[in-house]
C-alpha cells in the first residue's frame, strides 16, 4: 500500500462515507464543497483504481465505485508510515511531540485509556 496525495485521499473519504456501489453522481456531490471538475474525479478515481484502492463496475450507463481498502485499514498503515518518517517509529516521540503543543485532558485520558487497555492485552 502507499500513501496516498490529498487530493485522492479526499476522494477515497467521499467514498468511505458513502460506501459500496456508489454512482459518480453521489461522488460528485459528496465532493462540491472541494470545487472540483468532473473530469479531474474521473483521473482520481481512475489512480485509485490502478493503485487498487477502489472497484468500479458498470451498472447500466452509470459507474458505482466501491472502496477496497477500509478507512481503518489506511488509517493504520497511514500511521505508521508517518511514525516511520517522521518519529523514527517511536510512538513515544509522536505522543511528545504532540503533548509539546497541549493537549486537552480529555484527550490525555483517551491515551491512558488506550495504553492501560494495551498494556492489559499484552499480558493477559
Amino acid at each position: 500500500m502507499k500513501r496516498l496525495p490529498d487530493s485522492e485521499l479526499e476522494v477515497m473519504k467521499a467514498l468511505w462515507a458513502s460506501g459500496p456501489d456508489t454512482t459518480r453522481a453521489q461522488l460528485e456531490q459528496s465532493l462540491e464543497p472541494l470545487g472540483l471538475a468532473s473530469n479531474t474525479i474521473n483521473t482520481y478515481l481512475t489512480r485509485l483504481q490502478e493503485k487498487g484502492f477502489v472497484s468500479a463496475k458498470r451498472d447500466g450507463k452509470l459507474n458505482r465505485y466501491t472502496p477496497l481498502v477500509s478507512q481503518e485499514d489506511y488509517r493504520a498503515f497511514d500511521s505508521r508510515s508517518i511514525l516511520s518518517k517522521l518519529y523514527d517509529g517511536s510512538p513515544s516521540k509522536f505522543v511528545a511531540a504532540l503533548a509539546k503543543g497541549g493537549m486537552a485532558k480529555e484527550d490525555v485520558d483517551q491515551l491512558r485509556s488506550l495504553l492501560d487497555e494495551l498494556s492489559g492485552g499484552n499480558h493477559g
